[in-house]
């Protein structure tokens, strides 16, 4: 079985809500993690990242970003297994990053030598 990485991306403004909205927001997080993992194909579980980061470039350079002008930010990560990018794909849909204009993107994991 291969693993693969849900980066789970959408415009943080959408992403604002009362407190008693997030709990409704988390409990859909929760149940749709439920889901998956019921099903023997939950890898971990990543964090909730911060909006502010550092970008790191050739000849050390170092900028903030993310950049101010896009709106999709990368705000929380997870893993999965599957046995393929197709069937981890199938488990992204219903994720309740969709439901506020989001979007997860599904990506193998590749094991190296190290």
């Amino acid at each position: 079985m291969k693993e693969f990485m849900f980066l789970f991306k959408a415009d943080y403004k959408k992403m604002e809500k009362s407190q008693e909205d997030w709990q409704t927001v988390a409990k859909k997080w929760k149940d749709w993690m439920d889901g998956i993992e019921a099903k023997g194909k939950w890898g971990s579980t990543g964090q909730q990242l911060g909006k502010g980061s550092k970008i790191v470039k050739p000849n050390n350079v170092v900028t903030d970003g993310p950049y101010p002008e896009i709106k999709e930010m990368l705000i929380s990560y997870c893993t999965v297994k599957a046995e393929s990018i197709d069937e981890a794909a199938e488990l992204a849909k219903n994720c309740p990053v969709l439901d506020v204009g989001g979007n997860v993107e599904v990506r193998e994991l590749v094991v190296s030598g190290r």
